[in-house]
């Protein structure tokens, strides 16, 4: 293992060539201004570069010791001068060509931020609206993929009513230990891969809401707890009614009233079975 180690060409079973003995992987960064318009950091190639002069992503070939997201942002940061603060990782879409796989990966990103050609290899970066994407000269392979990849860029936010889940679950005397039970099933869920339809890694931002017994479970790393001061259900309306228009918010819960209530604020709601069962509970 070594930097650049991933440097060459190498062909897939369809019989393209790629650069990118390893594979290669790209960042898609992605805005939201005020109204909820998308834009996504573009860059124009160089006219020597491979498909050069057409409109793609930073990125290029994967080192053997790097994982898509290692990788895509060390490329974001030798092509754009792009650091990987500010962002947020919220999945990996993977690109597979039989033998040889492009991940681009997707990173919410808080504001637009600056950045220009690092190296020789861009000839211009730029913020671009969502609907202006296709009228640019793309990259096949960037074009091959974005209409699958656009309607993954809304930023996601899965809302755990952790006493119905739980109940769900039903756990041997969980009722005897509620926090003990709670605490169970959120490190199980921190330590979860979420089935996605479109993307091969998903990083939703998962909130957690605990109440009575539960209230008092410890931090779990990767899950946001909040604790109900009084209702559990009227904790998660809260959490739904502050999310920002264009976030897709998904509530965990089996509650036909709690369902109701999220529902009319445009939320998603899916039962406990969607999410034990990738638990691997029956």
């Amino acid at each position: 293992m070594a930097a650049k180690d991933g440097d060459g060409w190498t062909e897939c079973s369809q019989g393209h060539r790629h650069w990118g003995v390893h594979g290669a992987s790209g960042l898609l960064v992605v805005h939201h201004d005020d109204r909820g318009v998308p834009y996504v950091l573009m860059q124009k190639r160089s006219w020597w570069s491979h498909h050069g002069g057409t409109w793609g992503l930073p990125g290029g070939a994967r080192d053997s010791h790097e994982d898509a997201v290692t990788s895509a942002l060390r490329e974001a940061r030798e092509e754009a001068a792009l650091g990987g603060e500010g962002l947020r990782v919220q999945g990996v879409y993977l690109d597979d060509h039989g033998g040889w796989t492009f991940e681009t990966v997707i990173a919410a990103s808080a504001e637009l931020l600056a950045a220009a050609p690092a190296n020789r290899e861009s000839t211009e970066l730029r913020w671009v609206a969502l609907d202006e994407v296709p009228g640019r000269k793309l990259h096949p392979g960037f074009a091959a993929t974005w209409g699958e990849i656009q309607g993954a860029l809304r930023p996601d936010t899965i809302v755990l009513d952790v006493a119905n889940i739980v109940g769900a679950r039903a756990e041997h005397g969980w009722w005897r230990d509620r926090a003990g039970a709670a605490t169970r099933l959120l490190e199980d869920v921190a330590g979860l891969r979420l089935e996605h339809p479109v993307l091969a890694q998903w990083y939703p931002r998962v909130v957690a809401v605990v109440e009575g017994a539960a209230k008092h479970v410890p931090p779990v790393p990767g899950i946001e707890v909040v604790m109900a001061a009084g209702s559990g259900d009227d904790a998660i309306v809260e959490v739904v009614r502050k999310a920002r228009p264009w976030e897709r918010v998904v509530v965990v819960t089996a509650d036909r009233g709690l369902r109701e209530r999220v529902s009319e604020l445009g939320a998603e709601v899916v039962g406990p079975r969607w999410l034990l069962s990738q638990l691997g509970d029956r």
